[in-house]
Order: C-alpha cells, then sequence, then structure tokens
C-alpha cells in the first residue's frame, strides 16, 4: 500500500493577495514562490520552512472558528517578540478550547502537559487561524533515530525533475 510521506501545501482563501504576501513575509518569514506568470497569477505560492501554503483570492473568504494550520517553531522567545514588536495578537485559547486555563493562564501562550510544547494561536489579515507550536522534545522516526531538521529549511525545497516541466 502506498504511504503519505509529508504534507506538500494547503491552500488558504485570502481577499488580498499583496496584503497577505506582505503580512507572512514580515511576520512569518514566508518566501515568495515565483513559479511563472501562469501559475503567479492563479494563485499566490509562499513556502514557510519546508511546506509551502498556496493562497486563493475569493471575494469573500469565509474562515471557520476552529480551522488552523499549525507551524513549528525554532526559537519560541524570538517569535514572541517579533509578533508584539510588530503588534500581532496572540493567544492561548482557540475557539476549539473547552476546559478553562487549559495550557496555563497566561493569556498570550500555553504549554501542553503531555509534551512540554508551547503554542499560541493568530489570524492573518483574513482571519484564517494558525497555530504556532514549539516542541522542545525533538523529532524522531519511527524506529526511534533523532531526525534533525535542516538549520536553514530554506535549502530544503520542491523542484521539477529535468525533463518533467511541460508534460501534461
Amino acid at each position: 500500500m502506498s504511504r503519505i510521506k509529508l504534507i506538500h501545501h494547503i491552500n488558504v482563501p485570502i481577499s488580498d493577495r499583496e496584503r497577505t504576501r506582505e503580512w507572512y513575509e514580515k511576520v512569518l518569514g514566508a518566501e515568495f514562490l515565483d513559479r511563472g506568470a501562469a501559475s503567479n497569477k492563479r494563485q499566490l505560492q509562499l513556502r514557510l520552512g519546508t511546506g509551502e501554503i498556496h493562497f486563493t483570492e475569493t471575494p469573500r473568504p469565509a474562515p471557520t472558528a476552529s480551522s488552523h494550520f499549525a507551524l513549528e517553531i525554532d526559537d519560541w522567545d524570538g517569535m514572541l517578540a517579533q509578533l508584539d514588536a510588530l503588534g500581532v495578537r496572540h493567544v492561548r485559547t482557540a475557539a476549539a478550547s473547552v476546559a478553562a486555563n487549559l495550557g496555563g493562564t497566561d493569556p498570550h501562550q500555553g504549554r501542553r502537559e503531555y509534551s512540554g510544547e508551547h503554542y499560541t494561536y493568530l489570524h492573518d489579515p483574513d482571519g484564517n487561524m494558525i497555530e504556532l507550536v514549539h516542541h522542545p522534545l525533538g523529532l524522531e522516526d519511527a524506529d526511534g533515530n533523532e531526525v534533525e531538521v535542516p538549520h536553514d529549511p530554506r535549502g530544503v525545497r520542491w523542484t521539477l525533475r529535468p525533463g518533467l516541466a511541460g508534460r501534461a
């Protein structure tokens, strides 16, 4: 049976391509992916770490209260300082939170009791919810071996293999 290796990208509805690009670049350090005129006209595509987010303009995007995607952060304190410096509001609880003081009592961030993972929630300009997480435990493969994420994830990217461009 074929197995999923990883999530390549998600697609998020937005109302303003330039505003979205500027916000994701400034707040989260996203990298614009220039995929050519036709693709760039159809979608805004950005890289965050080793993954991609594609954005499609819609007249009235309608985020759902608890729908979100999560991004792993390497420098938790640095990210919180950056959010604060930019005036980006972030909170401990999301619309899906059901228990009082889940994750602690700090209104801006929480920690999960089962892993020590830090987390906070913020919203992009269209109201799409983003969860930022920091896992101090590290990553391991199915055999229990430690797995390192590249220090500079911009060095890992999807590319077209020679001879595949233009195939239908």
